[in-house]
């Protein structure tokens, strides 16, 4: 072969093989552009997939998620509903056995279905009755103080003179060897009474306690009542005294019914 057509060949040749590299080169690039197109692709598609079934997957979760909710609100109510029944039970169970024991008093307790606060008469029904045990001529009182005392009993109510009422008084003693006197309402504020008829050869300290004196048929002897307060001389003979009392009448609901044993029996000696 002669070497003038050799040459165009070889270059031809050489021509050819540069074309296929940067072919090569460019089709590489080129596939490396469409990869991350296509995982691009990809990805967004599975982004849209997921978040819809994550979305479902929520939407059939709500169901069981409010179901717990329910239950859960349902176990906190029977909950709160139990403590509030045992709250009253420990009420109960403390006015039956509290500082009132072997003292001959018959204790049972009840809670107040009415109340009258706004007269100078005010009054309470209790919700039981004869059929429960209870008596005319028994006390009521709570932890806090003197509530008043019963009037008339029906098979399953009792009515009372509340302690706010202008026409009962209680055999009260200041301190725990002091006078004893009369406790009457101040006539005026839920929390306000006036210990009359005090000597004044008995001296006191306000803030002395003044407690239930027991020479009462209806209630058990010291019995706190409230604290002592100002004081002013009647006649120049006796003291009447503030008193603050515990009971505060604008929050009663439960409460003890006493009745003395002994009341019949005694009252026969004063006939």
């Amino acid at each position: 072969m002669r070497p003038r057509k050799v040459l165009p060949r070889l270059v031809s040749l050489a021509i050819f093989i540069l074309l296929e590299v940067a072919s090569l080169q460019l089709l590489s690039r080129n596939a490396d552009l469409q990869r991350l197109w296509i995982n691009k692709s990809i990805h967004g598609f599975m982004g849209t997939v997921w978040g819809s079934t994550q979305r479902v997957q929520n939407f059939f979760r709500l169901a069981t998620t409010n179901k717990a909710l329910s239950q859960e609100n349902a176990q906190l109510l029977k909950e709160l509903t139990a403590a509030r029944e045992a709250l009253r039970q420990a009420r109960t169970d403390t006015m039956r056995s509290g500082v009132l024991r072997d003292t001959g008093f018959v204790i049972i307790p009840a809670e107040v279905v009415k109340i009258s606060r706004n007269t100078q008469h005010n009054y309470l029904i209790l919700n039981r009755g004869y059929e429960d045990g209870i008596q005319e001529k028994s006390g009521i009182i709570t932890r806090n103080g003197v509530v008043g005392m019963i009037d008339a009993v029906s098979a399953h109510h009792a009515y009372a003179f509340s302690f706010q009422n202008a026409d009962i008084s209680i055999s009260a003693r200041l301190g725990l060897e002091g006078g004893t006197g009369l406790l009457v309402w101040d006539g005026k504020s839920s929390k306000g009474a006036i210990l009359k008829e005090i000597p004044l050869q008995y001296k006191y300290n306000p803030g002395d306690t003044v407690f239930t004196s027991g020479h009462s048929l209806l209630f058990p002897p010291d019995i706190p009542l409230g604290v002592a307060g100002a004081s002013r001389i009647i006649n120049g003979a006796t003291n009447e005294i503030e008193v603050n009392l515990f009971q505060d009448f604008s929050a009663i609901r439960y409460v003890s019914v006493v009745h003395n044993t002994a009341f019949d029996e005694i009252e026969e000696f004063v006939q």
